[in-house]
C-alpha cells in the first residue's frame, strides 16, 4: 500500500484557505479516501446520526506526481483528526513560505509512511507533510488510523454511491448569508427547523414554539428537475397557506431538521462556493444541499470540485 504525491499550488490553496477550515468546523474526524481519479474527504459517511458531508476532488487539481497502488483495487481509505491536518497544512505551507519564498520553488510532498513513535514497540501510520531546503528538511507527521481492510473500504465505497442520489427538485439560493442572518437570529428560540421546498421554486425554513413562530421565505428561486407553475390564485396567500395548498398537490415537501445540523452545513461557505442547491429526497429520508463551484472567470461549473451535505430528518412526533 503506497501513496505520494504533491500538492499544487491551487491544491494547498484549496486545502488551507477552504476545505480543511470547513471540515475543521464540521466535525473532529473524517474519512480520507484515494483512488486512482478522485480524493476524498468523507465526514459521518457511515454514521447516520449527524450531518454527512462529501468533498470530491479530481487528482489533478490537487496533485502532481500523484502515486497510488494497493491491494484494495488501488484504493486507500482511513481516518484522522481533521484539526491536525489543518494545523500540519498550515504549518507546512508557512515553512515553505518563510524559508524558500513560496510553493512555487519548494513544493510540498505528501505520503503515507509507518514510523515507531516514542515509547511504542509497534509502527504506526502516519500522512507526512515534507518540504525540503537547501540543506534540511521540515516534516509534519499527522497520526491516521490503520488503513481500512478490503471489506470496509467496499463498505465506504457503498455508502458513498448511495450517498450520490439527487433529490428530485432542486432550489438555488445564490446568497447564503440570508440563510445564515435567519438561523443566527432563530438558532436560540428552539431545536427543530422546518423547511418546505416547492417545485415553483420556493424555500421557506420556519422555527416554531408553543409561544412564537420566526420564519423566512425565499421566492422564485431557480428550480433543477421537476418543476411546476404555481396557481395564480396562490399569490395573496400566506406563505404558510402557500405552502400547505403545494404540499396537498405533491408540488412542495416538507421535513424537519435540527437547528444545530442545519447551522453545521452552513459552515460548507467557507469553502466559497458560487450558490447552493437545497432539495429533499423522496420520502423525506433527508434536506440535500450541493454546493456549486464555477471555473474562475466563468460561469461554467466547475466538474473537478465536488461539495454536498446530508442533513438527516427528525420524526415529526419528536417535535
Amino acid at each position: 500500500m503506497k501513496f505520494k504525491a504533491f500538492l499544487t499550488e491551487n491544491g494547498v490553496n484549496l486545502l488551507e484557505k477552504r476545505f480543511l477550515p470547513a471540515f475543521d468546523k464540521m466535525g473532529k474526524s473524517c474519512y480520507l479516501f484515494l483512488t486512482k481519479d478522485h480524493f476524498f474527504f468523507l465526514h459521518n459517511l457511515l454514521n447516520g446520526d449527524g450531518v454527512q458531508c462529501i468533498a470530491q476532488f479530481r487528482i489533478d487539481v490537487l496533485f502532481d506526481d500523484y502515486r497510488l497502488s494497493s491491494q484494495n483495487d488501488d484504493r486507500i481509505a482511513f481516518s484522522l483528526d481533521v484539526s491536525l491536518l489543518y494545523r500540519a497544512v498550515k504549518s507546512s505551507v508557512s515553512i515553505c513560505t518563510e524559508f524558500s519564498g513560496g510553493l512555487a520553488s519548494n513544493r510540498l510532498q505528501i505520503k503515507l509512511v509507518k514510523k515507531l513513535p516514542p515509547n511504542c514497540t509497534q509502527p504506526m501510520p502516519f500522512l507526512t507533510f515534507e518540504t525540503k531546503g537547501y540543506k534540511s528538511a521540515v516534516i509534519q507527521d499527522v497520526p491516521i488510523s490503520k488503513p481500512l481492510s478490503r471489506s470496509q473500504v467496499v463498505e465506504l465505497q457503498t455508502a458513498l454511491d448511495s450517498a450520490q442520489d439527487l433529490p428530485p427538485t432542486l432550489v438555488q439560493v445564490q446568497d447564503p448569508n440570508q440563510l445564515q442572518n435567519f438561523v443566527d437570529r432563530v438558532k436560540h428560540v428552539g431545536d427543530v427547523l422546518n423547511v418546505t421546498i416547492s417545485k415553483h421554486g420556493d424555500l421557506q425554513v420556519q422555527i416554531s414554539t408553543t409561544l412564537v413562530r420566526l420564519g423566512s421565505e425565499f421566492q422564485r428561486l431557480s428550480v433543477i428537475g421537476e418543476k411546476s407553475q404555481a396557481p395564480a390564485e396562490d399569490r395573496n396567500l400566506s406563505a404558510q397557506a402557500r405552502s400547505e395548498r403545494a404540499i396537498a398537490r405533491g408540488d412542495a415537501q416538507s421535513v424537519q431538521v435540527s437547528v444545530k445540523h442545519f447551522s453545521k452545513s452552513l459552515q460548507c461557505h467557507l469553502t466559497k462556493p458560487d450558490s447552493a442547491f437545497y432539495g429533499i429526497a423522496p420520502q423525506g429520508a433527508c434536506l440535500t444541499v450541493i454546493f456549486q463551484f464555477m471555473v474562475p472567470g466563468t460561469r461554467q461549473t466547475d466538474k473537478s470540485i465536488s461539495l454536498h451535505c446530508r442533513l438527516p430528518v427528525l420524526d415529526p412526533g419528536s417535535n
